[in-house]
């Protein structure tokens, strides 16, 4: 039980850092218009929604997969 509790520890500090970076990123290439800015504010706003994704899985809002 304790390594379960220590990879959601890990998975929830490295999505918020990952993510916030994500985040200040993105304001910092909002205003761009370039086809690859356009690509780079593609592949920021997919970390941070996968960002987002892991805390829901750390707090348990996402169901788990169960076997077939």
């Amino acid at each position: 039980m304790e390594l379960a509790l220590a990879e959601k520890v890990l998975a929830f500090v490295g999505a918020l850092i990952v993510g916030g970076f994500a985040v200040v990123a993105l304001r910092g290439e909002w205003h761009k218009t370039g086809l690859d800015d356009h690509v780079t504010k593609l592949l920021l706003g997919l970390m941070a929604i996968g960002c987002f994704f892991v805390l829901l899985a750390v707090f348990g809002v996402l169901p788990r997969g169960g076997t077939a």
